[in-house]
């Protein structure tokens, strides 16, 4: 579903220094090559700054590759106009980005409406995509985005993405507003989604549990360049990279801590500091 080949992106870095000397250059992503299989999710994974949102960003041409190919569905992008290219690919925006004076129907019948689709169609699609979100069409479709919690927003830019029956998804930090009950059901909701429409997903995020549990193989990212791409358990097994190998052990540690915190075996706090102190 998408193939980028040694994909750069580069930036100056600012004035040139002297008269008649080019600016010095900065890399964001640097000949980033990766294979997005139909039906997979795939999740970008790194610190910030690393490349992830530049990298999903050149997929929509959003921003444009210094150099490098990035084929979707078989079609080099830069052969697609980039407003038609946009509306075959749902995107969530992170931060949510949805029309504040507008309702919730509205936003979610944004790109149908672009595309010609008839009203009946076009309603009929957003009370389906309220309900597979997990949102009560009679409830929500007429109100303002204000009106909402941020969970029920985030839920809303996930049913506009998927709007226009697109089966590529780019998520840039989806549910990194949302409290952990929240995004716990949205990460479930979005599995669920993902298996009933045969979508394929391209995931940012920095936080390593959710790519842990959504990923069907991680791309751990650094400098503008994937350090390592595999299934979540052999990652764990076979780290490649002494930062691969970091960001892996925090949720190591943290499940160990739980596990004996559920088995009563966990030193307490003030027994800690007691150790500390001596």
């Amino acid at each position: 579903m998408i193939s980028i080949r040694e994909v750069s992106k580069t930036y100056p870095a600012g004035v040139a220094h002297s008269p008649g000397r080019e600016p010095e250059i900065t890399s964001a992503v640097d000949r980033l090559s990766l294979e997005v299989a139909d039906g997979e999710i795939v999740v970008l994974l790194g610190s910030s700054g690393c490349g992830k949102t530049t990298t999903l960003k050149m997929i929509n041409r959003l921003v444009m590759p210094s150099a490098g190919e990035i084929y979707v569905d078989g079609h080099n992008t830069q052969d697609i106009d980039p407003v038609q290219l946009r509306r075959g690919i749902g995107y969530v925006f992170q931060g949510i980005g949805l029309f504040p004076h507008w309702t919730v129907a509205d936003n979610i019948a944004a790109t149908p409406r672009l595309l010609g689709w008839d009203e009946d169609r076009i309603q009929s699609r957003v009370g389906e995509l309220l309900e597979r979100v997990g949102l009560d069409p009679a409830e929500t479709r007429g109100r303002r985005p204000a009106e909402l919690s941020g969970g029920q927003q985030q839920r809303v830019g996930v049913a506009r993405a998927l709007a226009a029956e697109a089966k590529l998804l780019l998520m840039d930090e989806p549910f990194g507003a949302v409290d952990p009950v929240t995004r716990d059901s949205l990460q479930q909701e979005l599995i669920a989604m993902r298996e009933q429409l045969d979508l394929t997903i391209l995931l940012v995020t920095h936080d390593v549990t959710e790519a842990l549990l959504l990923a069907d193989r991680i791309a751990v990212m650094d400098r503008g360049r994937i350090l390592q791409i595999d299934r979540p358990s052999e990652l764990f097994a076979h780290p490649a990279h002494e930062i691969v190998e970091r960001l892996l052990d925090m949720p190591r540690r943290q499940s160990l801590r739980v596990q004996e915190i559920i088995a009563g075996t966990a030193p307490s706090q003030s027994s800690r500091d007691a150790g500390a102190d001596s």
